[in-house]
C-alpha cells in the first residue's frame, strides 16, 4: 500500500477517539482526566468495508428541545474542558479506514486518514449502525455472540454512545464516556492511581 500524497506518515497514541461531537469529547476528556492521551478525529465513511454507509447516522437524534439544551450545554463544557487542557481535537480529519493489526501482546489499530494513519491501542467508536459493528467484527474474524459491545471490548474497540434503537440521553453518554474512560485506563496503568486532580464532569449540568 502507497502512502497517499502529502501523507504525515504514522502517529502513535494510546487511544483513538472516532467521532468529535458530545460522545467523544467526553470520553476524550475521562480520558485527560486519568493520565491517558488520546485524539479525536471525524467519523468513520467507511467502516472496515467499501461503502459510505455511516453518513447518514450522524443526525440520527430526534431530542425535544430541554434534551438538545441540555446536549448543548454539556458539549460546550466539554470544548471549553478540551481546549483547557490541551486534549488532541482534530476536527478536520476524518477517519477513512481502520485495521487491524497483530501484534503482541494485543492487537493494535491503524485508523487511516487522509494525511497519515494513527496507530493506537484503543479505538472508540461513538457513531455507528450495529449492523455495520457486526459486519465489521465479523470481517476481523472475530465471532460475536449476543453482546456485541463484550466482544469488541475483548480485542480493543469500545462503543460510545452508540445505541441500539435510540441514541442515548446526555446523560447516559457521560455514564457511558466515565466507564469507558475507566476501563482504558486500568489497561493502561494497571496499579491504582490517586484521585485525578486536572479538573472534573461533576459540575456539568444534571
Amino acid at each position: 500500500m502507497s502512502s497517499m500524497p502529502g501523507s504525515a506518515g504514522t502517529e502513535q497514541t494510546t487511544t483513538v477517539i472516532i467521532g468529535t461531537g458530545l460522545s467523544g469529547l467526553a470520553v476524550a476528556a475521562e480520558l485527560r482526566r486519568r493520565g491517558v492521551d488520546s485524539i479525536v478525529v471525524d467519523g468513520l465513511d467507511v467502516l472496515g468495508a467499501a461503502q459510505p454507509a455511516t453518513a447518514s447516522l450522524q443526525r440520527c437524534d430526534a431530542a425535544d428541545p430541554a434534551t438538545l439544551r441540555e446536549r448543548n450545554e454539556i458539549l460546550r463544557h466539554l470544548r471549553n474542558y478540551a481546549a483547557s487542557h490541551q486534549v488532541d481535537v482534530r476536527n478536520t480529519t476524518r477517519a477513512v479506514q481502520l485495521t487491524k493489526v497483530d501484534a503482541a501482546p494485543a492487537p493494535q489499530w491503524e485508523v487511516h486518514t487522509a494525511t497519515g494513519v494513527l496507530l493506537a491501542d484503543h479505538i472508540v467508536l461513538t457513531r455507528c449502525a450495529q449492523s455495520q459493528l457486526r459486519r465489521m467484527i465479523n470481517e476481523f474474524g472475530i465471532a460475536v455472540g449476543r453482546n456485541l459491545a463484550a466482544a469488541m471490548r475483548a480485542i480493543g474497540i469500545y462503543l460510545v454512545g452508540v445505541g441500539e434503537l435510540i441514541t442515548p440521553s446526555p446523560k447516559e453518554v457521560l455514564r457511558q464516556a466515565k466507564t469507558v474512560g475507566l476501563a482504558i485506563s486500568a489497561k493502561v496503568h494497571p496499579a491504582p492511581l490517586a484521585p485525578p486532580s486536572t479538573g472534573s464532569l461533576a459540575m456539568l449540568p444534571c
